[in-house]
């Protein structure tokens, strides 16, 4: 039986790649740190299934107690400070858990486990300014946010090692993608529970910032497959995964509201507070590599995607009702 580790096992991927890895017959382990905030709710449904280690990305003596316990065959590296807007206020932070993170996760793999494959979750956000639509695997980083700085760090030392330790380290620049488990803080799962809620008679009004900003997006269930097929080819490499479709705020926010049977013009309020610092204006993904190679497709399309997210958001709404 394999052994995957996944760092980041609460968040939305960690979740959905932990579902895929069980269904492949995998052994998971998940790494979480002991927090008093941390929540294992999208993870609820895999207790017993899946073995908690406890271990802190900063701390590099218990990444390695935990592979030492783990002998994992394969490592994904999800956890990160992941909401870019949070990155403008904690910045240190972000630049130690995202960037320093990955080095200190390299070295403990080196140090316990060499053979083991390493997959790490890079960013569409390290193109940030873009120097060519679509973007590919050669496009210039440009980030535009103290989390795409670090992501593009992450990167690019997950190549040095690669090259430097002749380590199975891969990475995967993931555009948006998105899922019913979503954290409410990102845009697409603001707009779906705003609607939900607005629907169901819980609010009136949806604040929002630049409606015009485009995002290529896609299901986060069809990009941990991506995750997954890069550790099973014969060399390491790095793949641009994503749908190559754009879509606009102003789009989402249509079909969310459409789903829910509402005019969002009567409900969505523009809210300069929402404008970030420096804005990401067009990310476009071109996956013709992944396709190819990985033989990978995105399965959901962008109106499935957010249709599924209200339908989600009503019935989580409708619950909280019926509870109180």
């Amino acid at each position: 039986m394999k052994k995957a580790l996944i760092t980041g096992i609460t968040g939305q991927d960690g979740s959905y790649l932990a579902d895929l890895l069980l269904e492949q017959g995998y052994h998971v382990y998940g790494m979480m740190r002991r927090s008093s905030t941390e929540t294992s709710e999208r993870i609820e449904h895999l207790k017993g299934k899946i073995d908690i280690l406890q271990a802190d990305l900063l701390d590099e003596l218990s990444l390695m107690s935990m592979m030492e316990e783990s002998q994992p065959d394969e490592i994904y590296n999800l956890a990160a400070m992941s909401f870019v807007p949070t990155s403008w206020q904690q910045p240190v932070l972000t630049g130690e858990f995202t960037g320093i993170g990955v080095v200190k996760m390299l070295e403990a793999l080196r140090r316990v486990c060499p053979k083991a494959k390493f997959y790490q979750a890079s960013s569409s956000e390290m193109f940030g300014k873009v120097r060519e639509v679509p973007q590919t695997e050669s496009t210039p980083f440009y980030p535009r946010s103290p989390y795409g700085v670090a992501k593009a760090y992450g990167h690019y030392i997950t190549v040095n090692y690669r090259e430097s330790y002749d380590l199975f380290a891969v990475s995967g620049i993931l555009f948006n993608h998105e899922s019913p488990r979503r954290g409410k803080e990102f845009v697409t799962r603001k707009v779906t529970d705003a609607a939900a809620r607005i629907k169901l008679g819980l609010q009136d009004e949806l604040r929002m910032g630049n409606l015009d900003a485009k995002r290529d997006w896609g299901f986060a269930g069809d990009y941990v497959k991506a995750m997954w097929l890069m550790l099973q080819q014969e060399q390491a490499d790095d793949y641009v995964i994503s749908t190559g479709t754009e879509h606009s705020v102003h789009q989402l926010v249509e079909i969310a509201f459409d789903r829910a049977g509402l005019d969002w013009e009567k409900h969505v309020v523009i809210d300069p507070k929402f404008i970030r610092p420096a804005e990401v204006d067009r990310l476009l993904g071109d996956c013709s590599k992944a396709k190819k190679v990985l033989n990978w497709e995105p399965e959901v399309d962008f109106k499935q995607l957010i249709e599924m997210m209200v339908d989600s958001d009503l019935k989580k709404v409708q619950r909280e009702i019926d509870h109180k």
